[in-house]
């Protein structure tokens, strides 16, 4: 790899720790900002929830701007934004002003995240080498998850709340420089490209309010009406969008691209990998400190060493897909994510982090990168030039959903368990929900590598602009059916 190409990695992969980092981050100094400005649970819980319903709203199309407009300006963009809502969160009077903030820093870190996903895929063609640089993503990405939840007691507990935003102005400023130096300005984009303004504004608005109705259902309950009339309008406005792309000249997601079966195929195992293992880091989180009774530090340090084992892995990534084979390195991935789950639902009241917690993280810590980096290699492996930013803004998307319907549907089995065996002070009843949610995860990630392990053939969509051959998810010396 080419220092040129290293630096650029770098880059990449510490703003995918930056914006990991800043998610985990604010759960730790939420309670911290509910005593400043005393407001109640479900008005502090917009803190969190502002940033990822502009954040999923904006995946999609921030990928497919980046195709248009240029990778580069548009990840500067991004990081502009980013630090600037942070900047204005960091100085908040009153918790609207601070929800504002971190709902503008949500869309600037859609805009910086499909971007950066987009320029790795640019820097690195189809192979080891992408392989390699994937694994250095997904490994930060576990190393930020863990590091937002220490930083953030450290912070907090050291300093103020208010720190926690002060870090991402740091860090954002020194990524601008970076930047500047490391990425090389954009091509002309393509004459062949245009905007798709109808399908721009009903696909944001209808993953905005999905995710909102998702990330309602915590505060409100599914049958609210808070939850199913924003959830009811965006599938409205998702099939107005699914009508427009079929009437347009120049669509924002092309037929074409949807069409691909190992796509299709990649982006759903990846939101099903997301459903299992973004809500897991929440549980374990709660079991060790209302469980355990951990500090917020010390539970966020329990979770070191899998982050020390996603990074090992993630880092050798490229030979384990190169000798195993894309589809059975992803089934395996699924496979240890399951035997994990399961092992986590053995929790009990009574017990410790190195008798309940540390094997089964450990496994998890194995499979956790087979799965992202596995789903991420299928989703993008056939991306055309004019297709790299879609294809990130179609994954991060995938993710990002998953994401919040694991959390909500897991958390939601988890509580609605605890409150029938006798309530959240109650440790047994606490333990008891955690276990139902990591049966269902575990049930989830069996169903998944089930999926993963079935070949498929992948035919090739005709396309006049290029011939690529289809991605193979087959083992050395398998032959897909």
């Amino acid at each position: 790899m080419e220092k040129s190409a290293r630096s650029a990695l770098t880059l990449l992969a510490g703003t995918q720790f930056l914006l990991i980092l800043d998610t985990a981050i604010i759960n730790v100094a939420a309670p911290s900002i509910g005593d400043e400005f005393d407001v109640s649970a479900a008005t502090l819980s917009w803190v969190a929830n502002a940033y990822l319903v502009t954040f999923g709203g904006l995946l999609l199309l921030s990928g497919r701007l980046a195709d248009l407009f240029g990778r580069r300006r548009l990840f500067l963009t991004g990081l502009a934004v980013l630090v600037a809502a942070s900047l204005t969160g960091a100085v908040a009077q009153t918790a609207s002003w601070l929800i504002a903030a971190r709902a503008v820093q949500g869309a600037g870190a859609a805009l910086a995240a499909a971007a950066a996903f987009a320029l790795l895929l640019s820097l690195f063609p189809d192979g080891p080498d992408r392989h390699r640089a994937l694994g250095v993503f997904a490994a930060m990405a576990g190393a930020g998850g863990a590091a937002g939840t220490v930083l953030g007691g450290v912070l907090t507990s050291w300093l103020t709340w208010r720190s926690t935003f002060g870090l991402n102005v740091v860090a954002g400023l020194v990524l601008v420089g970076s930047a500047l130096r490391a990425l090389a300005p954009d091509t002309r984009p393509s004459a062949r490209l245009g905007f798709d303004l109808g399908g721009a504004l009903s696909v944001t608005s209808g993953l905005a309010l999905l995710a909102y109705s998702l990330v309602n259902t915590g505060v409100a309950g599914w049958t609210s009406p808070r939850t199913l009339v924003p959830g009811v309008t965006a599938v409205v406005l998702l099939a107005v969008f699914v009508w427009l792309e079929g009437r347009v000249r120049v669509p924002l997601v092309p037929a074409a691209v949807v069409r691909r079966p190992v796509l299709r195929r990649a982006n759903l195992l990846s939101a099903l990998g997301q459903v299992v293992l973004f809500p897991m880091f929440f549980l374990v989180s709660v079991y060790l400190q209302d469980v355990l009774g951990y500090s917020p530090v010390a539970g966020g340090s329990a979770l070191l060493p899998l982050c020390v084992v996603v990074i090992l892995v993630a880092s050798n990534a490229d030979r384990l897909i190169g000798g195993l084979g894309l589809r059975p390195a992803m089934t395996a991935g699924y496979v240890l994510v399951a035997v994990g789950m399961a092992w986590l639902s053995l929790l009990s009241p009574d017990g410790s982090f190195t008798g309940d917690i540390l094997l089964p993280s450990l496994i998890l810590g194995v499979g956790l990168p087979l799965v992202a980096i596995t789903t991420n290699v299928a989703a993008t492996a056939d991306a055309g030039p004019e297709e790299i930013g879609l294809a990130s803004g179609l994954i991060n998307t995938s993710q990002q959903f998953g994401s919040v319907i694991g959390l909500a549907v897991l958390s939601g089995i988890a509580s609605a368990r605890v409150s029938a065996e006798g309530g959240p002070d109650d440790p047994a009843a606490l333990t008891s929900g955690f276990a139902v949610a990591f049966i269902v995860a575990s049930a989830i990630a069996l169903l998944s590598a089930l999926y993963a392990a079935v070949p498929r053939t992948a035919r090739p969509q005709q396309e006049p602009t290029r011939e690529r051959p289809p991605v193979s998810m087959a083992a050395p010396g398998d032959r897909e059916s």
